[in-house]
């Protein structure tokens, strides 16, 4: 996927005059009208949906329908997934290379082009500055459907890598793998061209600082747009002749970005305004809503789930206003519209990376873990705030599908499904969206046999079930059958194809996100079998990548050859992200099971997170391990976007373990990255959704629910049950067994003083563990979290 990733929300001064010189530099080198000059990528100039539509013209034209649409016999794109990598068309390759020892996905796609890739690390800079070339960087990501091109057509050409082996340290980078490295060099390229994307090419000194920098480079000149080969020699002649200039250029680039980057709490400065935040976040977000499907802005349109969860957030704390119920309406109409389209596989569940028309009916295929996790949790929210079971049961749909797909033997979870597979077994090119095609004939072959629905087969949910069989003149439980049999052929069907390709590396972070998921909606739905799914993915985190004797996280493990477990010879550290969302994961799991040993796990964690990232002077989480000298930027992630911000996460992990240990340094520390980052909170807040959400949490309180009774009880199950049937976001719930020696009363020696009364399971609503008067009925305990 070749995405041109909007700057609107940056932080960074892009016309500061060190940044303006690297552009015109930049646009000196890479723009091919005038001499030693070529334009840095094809998508150069157009918005995110001009670049989408006019990169993937060719596979999405015919494919916008509606139902007319398809009457008339049109193509439509559908999708499934499926595990596997797709048949083995490889022949004994040619070239083989280093790449070909890693466990990654993406960099095992390189391992046999004609090019001398290095993965990143101390061999590539050592051999860079011994020759004293400059390195190629190249960044993407297994699922990437650019990234496919720009390798089948560059990487495996035979001249083109030769330019490349010859005169670069050629250095590949799994963006999933090494996010510390993607940041650094994608916040360079964003400043120096106003956009970015992967795949990304970046031009390096031997000390890593960059000089230049693109995404997609076709592999020579067509018309105006420039070839990999001419952006190479002009790269190679500018670095004997005008190196000086290159490297000037580009450090005093990354000196305009250490300043402009810099995020930290002035002197005096406090915590904004909970209310006045969520306002202005609501009013911007109000402002892009799309009334007609849902959703924010024009095509392409993504899942946004942070957008949507802060609405709900804000309708929760404003029931009674227009705002309010013009928040919730928002996030319903959008969680409903997406759940009706393309964009969710109705086939095989799950849902597609985003929609590339404004109504969510033709997806871009691929499907990654960060999504499925937070959309459970969207939809799992919707349901408790409406009552509407179509969201339960997307959310159940959506758990169905990583089960089944997603879902290594030993627990842990898979990153992604690609959008590329063969479109037969006889195929030796990829095509996107292949998996996923059907013609309307095919669809009246398997599905309409004896003319029933007469050809008019519905493929998209664009009307309720009542209304489609009155169109059709068959009873409701008829219809339902049959739509029942439909998505089983199908699937059938689209199981003997030859499936896109699977990502099966393991990483801390996505699985964190897809721990939520499975806690929250087990907590929800009463399931005790998504609660030992989510159970088995929290003992996969302690097992496969936890360091026990470093105590720290581990970032990534990976499916080996033989089905088991594998990791690097140097395991990669966790990243901030991965101590956060996982941290969040167990603060559910905790609540939906009441099970101290994840409580205690999270605490431990939020510890060695506070040793790592925080910055003692500025306050607020840096994303990787400031100390590292081969990153040049230490950076403080500041939006939320397809996935939260692990400071966004942070603020609120901090408020809920500080409520369920006792630690009121963490309230403390919650506060000082809120204020860090209080400016952009300001402005910006629709760039921060998520964090809005945890500055929401400051100013109203989070109340202790707490539960006296017996774990096993019938009347304790009743009252949490309770609890979990309604959306609280500012709460945090725990279960007092009476058991004085337990981890909970030890933190929390005030659990004494509550008892079970007229011994009844007891619920007590408190704030600062100052308590309403106990209840015993879930009826009044309802009553009275709704007050």
């Amino acid at each position: 996927m070749m995405l041109r990733l909007g700057f609107a929300w940056s932080t960074l001064s892009a016309t500061t005059k060190h940044i303006a010189q690297a552009r015109l530099l930049t646009g000196s080198l890479l723009r091919k009208d005038i001499p030693h000059t070529l334009h840095n990528n094809r998508f150069a100039g157009l918005t995110l949906p001009q670049a989408l539509q006019f990169g993937q013209k060719s596979v999405l034209a015919s494919t916008r329908l509606s139902w007319d649409s398809f009457r008339s016999s049109r193509a439509v794109f559908f999708s499934m997934a499926s595990g596997g990598d797709g048949l083995d068309r490889l022949k004994t390759p040619k070239h083989t290379n280093r790449l070909s020892k890693e466990k990654s996905s993406y960099l095992l796609q390189h391992a046999h082009n004609p090019v001398d890739w290095y993965p990143w690390g101390q061999e590539a800079f050592d051999k860079a500055k011994s020759e004293d070339k400059p390195i190629f960087l190249s960044v993407g990501y297994s699922t990437c459907h650019w990234c496919h091109v720009m390798e089948r057509e560059s990487f495996e050409d035979e001249e083109i890598g030769k330019i490349l082996s010859e005169n670069f340290v050629c250095i590949k980078v799994d963006r999933e793998e090494r996010p510390d490295v993607d940041k650094v060099y994608m916040t360079f390229v964003q400043a120096t061209s106003g956009g970015g994307g992967w795949p990304m090419s970046v031009w390096l000194t031997p000390d890593l600082k960059p000089f230049i920098g693109g995404t997609y480079f076709p592999p020579r000149d067509s018309g105006r747009r420039p070839g990999l080969k001419t952006v190479l020699s002009r790269i190679i002649e500018q670095w004997q002749s005008n190196r000086e200039t290159l490297e000037s250029s580009g450090e005093r680039v990354m000196e305009a970005l250490r300043k402009g980057t810099a995020i930290s709490a002035s002197p005096g400065e406090t915590l904004p305004s909970g209310p006045d935040v969520a306002n202005r976040c609501y009013q911007q977000l109000a402002h892009s809503y799309e009334e007609e499907y849902g959703g924010f802005r024009e095509a392409p349109k993504f899942p946004s789930p942070v957008n949507l969860m802060f609405l709900m957030s804000f309708w929760a704390v404003n029931r009674a206003s227009s705002e309010g119920a013009e928040a919730l309406q928002m996030a319903l109409h959008t969680l409903r519209m997406m759940a009706l389209g393309g964009i969710h596989d109705h086939v095989a569940q799950g849902f597609h990376r985003y929609s590339t028309d404004t109504s969510w009916h033709v997806p871009h295929f691929e499907k990654m873990l960060y999504d499925q996790g937070q959309l459970a949790v969207a939809y799992i929210t919707a349901y408790q705030v409406s009552g509407e079971r179509l969201f339960a049961d997307v959310a159940r749909d959506v758990l169905l599908y990583v089960s089944r797909d997603l879902s290594d033997k030993s627990g842990g979870f898979y990153s992604a499904e690609d959008a590329d597979s063969f479109p037969t077994v006889e195929s030796t090119e990829k095509r996107e969206g292949a998996f996923c095609v059907w013609t309307a004939g095919e669809i009246r072959e398997l599905l309409d046999p004896h003319g029933e629905l007469q050809g008019q087969n519905v493929l998209i949910v664009r009307y309720s079930v009542e209304l489609t069989a009155a169109h059709f003149g068959i009873s409701v439980d008829r219809l339902s059958e049959l739509l029942s049999d439909a998505r089983t052929k199908l699937a059938e069907v689209r199981q003997a194809r030859p499936p896109p390709h699977l990502d099966t590396k393991m990483l801390a972070s996505w699985n964190g996100l897809m721990l939520s998921g499975f806690a929250r909606v087990g907590a929800v739905l009463g399931d005790k079998a998504l609660l030992e799914r989510a159970e088995r993915a929290a003992c996969f985190l302690r097992e496969h990548l936890w360091d026990e004797e470093g105590q720290r996280i581990l970032h990534s493990c990976y499916r080996g050859n033989n089905m088991e477990v594998e990791q690097v010879a140097s395991p990669i550290a966790g990243f901030l992200d991965d101590y956060a969302f996982v941290v969040c994961g167990l603060l559910d799991l905790f609540e939906a099971t009441q099970r101290f040993r994840w409580l205690q796990w999270a605490e431990e964690l939020q510890l060695r997170q506070d040793q790592l990232f925080w910055d003692s002077q500025g306050s607020g989480y840096f994303c990787s391990d400031p100390s590292d000298p081969t990153l040049l930027l230490a950076l403080k992630q500041d939006q939320d976007g397809a996935e939260p911000s692990a400071n966004s996460v942070s603020a609120m992990n901090l408020l809920r373990l500080s409520h369920l240990t006792g630690r009121q340094d963490w309230i403390q520390r919650s506060q000082q990255l809120l204020t860090a980052f209080s400016d952009r909170l300001l402005k910006v807040p629709i760039a921060l959704p998520d964090m809005v959400r945890s500055v929401m949490a400051q100013h109203y309180t989070l109340k202790q629910i707490v539960i006296c009774g017996q774990p096993d009880a019938e009347d304790t199950a009743s009252l949490i049950s309770c609890v979990n049937s309604l959306f609280l976001p500012h709460k945090v719930l725990m279960l007092a067994d009476g058991n004085t020696e337990g981890f909970l009363y030890k933190r929390l020696p005030v659990l004494s003083t509550l008892v079970p009364q007229d011994g009844k399971a007891t619920a007590y609503v408190c704030e600062n563990f100052a308590c309403a008067l106990p209840v015993t009925c879930p009826q009044e305990l309802r009553r009275l979290l709704l007050e």
